[in-house]
């Protein structure tokens, strides 16, 4: 009894001990299953967030792959414009004129006089979304920002910016204006006064506008008239409808009536029973009538005839107009160049000759190669010079001529005749460091001789600005001009350039 006595509280005790352990061991278990619970709670919340991020990105990146596909795939405004335009009847200045115009009117295309500055300055104008659609209120605020003839500028382009519009008509006018030699100033006004009153009025102006128009007409209708036959292709007919269209959207309503009663000589409508056999010939007459109702107030017209019409153009101030118009763009070419100096380096100045050239890659660095060679240390060339220069170029038909006559065996030239001739022709002197410039450039040799049907060539396409193209042609129509051009190059027959 004694040993179950004394066995039985240690029993307790180990009993209690086990209890203990136990329960300690319940409890470690219950920690580590909240510890695994929690850990699996966490790892699914961070499966579930990984799961999505990564879904996420992936259609993120699906979709901007699939919109960068989409942006590839889609070519710009202008290059859209560019194709478009392809295969119709549309010489190069029709074609710049819509690259460059940047806002339409009533269905009708307008450059602003940033445009024209661009489109005389840049290859390419300036990148865009689409044109902008301008509203009478826009042309009232433009007619109130534009300066009266009074206060003209050679900066009035620069100023008025885009707050103006410049017709097709009227963008051709002006190209012109930066070709004429100051001689030619009052053949051009005289053009003008109709009636001889050494004044011109908007009714005038709007008659050369027309007649600046006319031989648009006149070539057009002359190739519809080659292109349609009895047999002609649905191709052919989208092709000439094509044309019409965009030449509706350049030239005002009253040009676009013009248009159409012209193509009516040419391409007679069918005969729909409406009228009797012939009466369609009778046409109305080609004057254009309802010019006075459908002119827009350009820019233009404002600077030239206030904004009632009612003022009249003298020829000082239209001869100071174009003066102040070849200056402005003479300045923006300098100053591309001279990064607010007073003046450009040779090189530079034998750059803007030949940037308007047709000239082959390795026949411009030669050119360039030549000039540096020959002239290492220039002492540059100041905006004076320049500008003589280029009013020099807008005398270059009767440089060709006096130099022609002059020679007559087309030998090369001395700087001292170079000189005189050009002050026969423009009546002042260019410096004597910019013509030996020009002689370092276009003298192959460096014999001191100008060939100057060469450099008469090259600055014709500078004078131009590029717009006098020389159409590439291919296949057998570029066979055939090949050869011409060889047959034809030392013949005597072939009058010079």
């Amino acid at each position: 009894m004694s040993t179950f006595n004394m066995a039985t509280p240690l029993c307790r005790q180990i009993f209690s001990h086990s209890k203990v352990i136990g329960r300690f061991c319940q409890c470690q278990r219950g920690i580590r299953t909240n510890a695994t619970f929690s850990r699996v709670q966490r790892s699914q919340k961070y499966y579930l967030y990984g799961t999505a991020a990564a879904t996420s990105l992936y259609f993120g990146w699906k979709w901007l792959e699939s919109n960068a596909r989409v942006e590839a795939a889609r070519p710009p405004r202008r290059m859209m414009e560019d194709v478009s335009l392809r295969g119709l009847k549309l010489n190069h200045r029709e074609r710049r004129f819509i690259k460059f115009a940047s806002v339409e009117y009533q269905g009708q295309l307008y450059m602003t006089p940033q445009d024209f500055i661009e489109s005389v300055t840049d290859s390419e104008p300036r990148p865009r979304l689409k044109r902008r659609t301008l509203w009478d209120k826009d042309l009232d605020r433009f007619h109130q920002e534009t300066p009266s003839l009074a206060k003209g500028s050679p900066d009035m382009f620069r100023n008025i910016f885009d707050k103006g519009i410049i017709s097709y008509t009227e963008y051709l006018f002006l190209l012109s204006i930066l070709t004429k030699p100051q001689t030619g100033f009052r053949i051009a006004f005289n053009m003008f006064d109709t009636d001889g009153n050494e004044r011109v009025d908007k009714e005038e102006f709007l008659v050369l506008m027309e007649m600046i128009t006319a031989g648009v007409f006149q070539a057009y209708a002359t190739w519809v008239s080659d292109t349609t036959s009895d047999k002609t292709d649905d191709k052919t007919a989208k092709k000439l409808e094509a044309t019409k269209q965009v030449l509706e959207k350049i030239f005002s309503t009253a040009r676009r009536d013009r248009l159409n009663r012209a193509l009516e000589g040419v391409v007679k409508p069918p005969d729909t029973g409406l009228y009797p056999t012939g009466e369609e010939e009778e046409s109305e007459p080609l004057e254009d009538e309802l010019q006075k109702s459908h002119v827009v107030n350009t820019t233009l017209l404002v600077h030239f005839f206030g904004r009632k019409g009612k003022q009249e153009l003298k020829f000082e101030e239209f001869k100071m107009f174009m003066e102040n118009l070849q200056t402005e763009v003479l300045e923006i070419e300098f100053n591309e160049f001279s990064k607010g100096l007073p003046a450009i380096t040779e090189l530079d100045f034998a750059r803007i000759l030949l940037r308007y050239t047709y000239l082959q890659s390795d026949q411009y660095e030669l050119y360039l190669e030549r000039l540096l060679d020959r002239i290492p240390d220039g002492q540059g060339i100041t905006f004076n010079e320049f500008k003589s220069f280029c009013q020099f170029l807008n005398t270059l038909d009767d440089f060709a001529i006096a130099m022609r006559m002059y020679t007559l065996a087309d030998q090369p030239i001395s700087q001292e005749e170079f000189h005189r001739a050009v002050k026969i022709c423009t009546g002042t002197e260019l410096s004597p460091h910019i013509v030996d410039t020009v002689f370092k450039i276009f003298d192959d040799d460096g014999d001191g001789q100008l060939s100057y049907k060469e450099f008469i060539a090259i600055m014709r396409d500078r004078l131009h600005r590029g717009f006098k193209t020389r159409q590439l042609r291919e296949g057998w129509e570029g066979f055939k001009s090949c050869i011409k051009e060889e047959m034809t190059r030392d013949d005597p027959s072939v009058p010079a350039l």
